[in-house]
């Protein structure tokens, strides 16, 4: 399976290494070419505000939005979940895909920075969670299922075919969710 990782800036080579581990053929993705050669998408971290600029200067927003819409699986984490969410306080969303609403960096400064284990339906282990700058969800549409919450907070939200989470698993190689998205396509 080709699994391709959005690598327009910021954390996406950590993705590749997690998704070779799982068995995936992984390509970084910066054209919409590229995006044509993969059945999954991962979308990083990183800020959003930059993934945004870029993306809509490659021409990949479209694209992601059609493939998306097609039923391609995509993962987003922390910033991807941004960019994938269809409301962003103090933002503008990028691709609308998933119907919850979003605020950047909620979780508090770069100082905040906390792990946890997080227990997430579908997956069998705890996940190991890395949270920094992270997005808090602040509504959540009738067609998405929260799958994980932390303290009461929904932090990895599924609609479909899209996944999203509020946190880094790729920092300490944590491979679950990688391989809960690709088990979709």
């Amino acid at each position: 399976m080709k699994a391709g990782v959005l690598a327009l800036q910021g954390d996406f080579r950590e993705h590749v290494a997690v998704l070779t581990d799982v068995g995936a053929i992984a390509i970084e993705v910066r054209t919409p070419e590229e995006l044509d050669g993969v059945n999954v998408l991962v979308i990083p971290g990183g800020e959003s505000t930059t993934i945004s600029k870029l993306a809509r200067s490659a021409g990949l927003v479209e694209p992601i939005a059609e493939r998306a819409r097609g039923g391609m699986p995509m993962l987003g984490t922390c910033a991807g979940m941004i960019v994938m969410a269809e409301r962003v306080e103090g933002g503008e969303p990028l691709l609308e895909l998933v119907d919850i609403g979003v605020r950047r960096n909620a979780y508090g400064r770069q100082v905040d920075s906390f792990e946890a284990d997080i227990d997430v339906r579908g997956v069998d282990d705890p996940v190991r969670a890395v949270f920094i700058r992270a997005p808090v969800v602040d509504d959540v549409g009738e067609g998405v299922d929260v799958i994980a919450e932390l303290d009461g907070r929904p932090v990895v939200l599924e609609q479909g075919n899209l996944v999203v989470a509020s946190f880094h698993p790729e920092l300490v190689d944590e491979g679950a969710l990688h391989r809960y998205v690709m088990d979709k396509a």
